[in-house]
């Protein structure tokens, strides 16, 4: 199993491939700094599973699994993030990947999880299961942050954690003006006036830590 990893920090990165190397069958053959060098590196590399850090500079999160979805659709994209699950966790799943576990959970998961999603399954904690489960059995009423699209979504977490619009634009490799457009959509969907109530709205769903 060739894998390649994706974190900003370095400490983060080596951790990983202390844990990993546990595995006789398991082999990392890349490691990226940010989004962008992690894409580059899957398109130059042969690589069988990745394992990328949900917030990186550049492209990141959904916009990132999204991509390496579209490009290697039969290759399995583990998230791993800093955010508890109740946050990310779902939206992570619907947009493809194949599991989703936090950083603080690594040294007991990961390689339960990478095992798992390379014998073709995907990898979901107890409390992710359970709310899986909850979903196929419940229809309440959605929290209106989930009728965003990817990006929408995106764009909203960025601005909820003190991005400025030129920021994002640079981060998503959009124009400023692409951003502010998105930002209205939001707003919109959210039913808010301004970045202050974004915000607000982002904490009380525990969108941002």
């Amino acid at each position: 199993m060739k894998i390649i990893i994706a974190d900003d920090h370095p400490v983060v990165r080596q951790g990983l491939k202390q844990i990993l190397a546990s595995d006789p069958d398991v082999e990392v053959v890349g490691e990226a700094r940010d989004g962008n060098e992690a894409l580059d590196l899957a398109r130059k590399l042969d690589w069988d599973m990745a394992i990328l850090d949900f917030s990186m500079p550049g492209r990141s999160g959904l916009d990132l699994l999204t991509e390496m979805k579209r490009e290697f659709p039969q290759r399995p994209v583990l998230i791993l993030s800093m955010y508890s699950e109740d946050v990310h966790a779902m939206r992570v799943l619907k947009a493809g990947g194949a599991g989703y576990i936090t950083k603080e959970s690594a040294p007991q998961q990961l390689t339960n999880a990478v095992r798992k999603i390379a014998g073709g399954g995907r990898y979901v904690s107890q409390n992710v299961a359970e709310m899986l489960a909850f979903s196929l059995s419940h229809d309440p009423e959605q929290p209106l942050h989930e009728t965003l699209s990817d990006r929408e979504y995106r764009v909203m977490w960025l601005l909820a954690s003190g991005r400025q619009i030129n920021e994002i634009a640079k981060e998503m490799g959009l124009s400023p003006s692409t951003v502010s457009t998105y930002r209205v959509r939001v707003l919109k969907k959210l039913k808010l006036a301004n970045n202050a109530e974004l915000v607000q709205y982002a904490i009380q769903h525990r969108l941002i830590g």
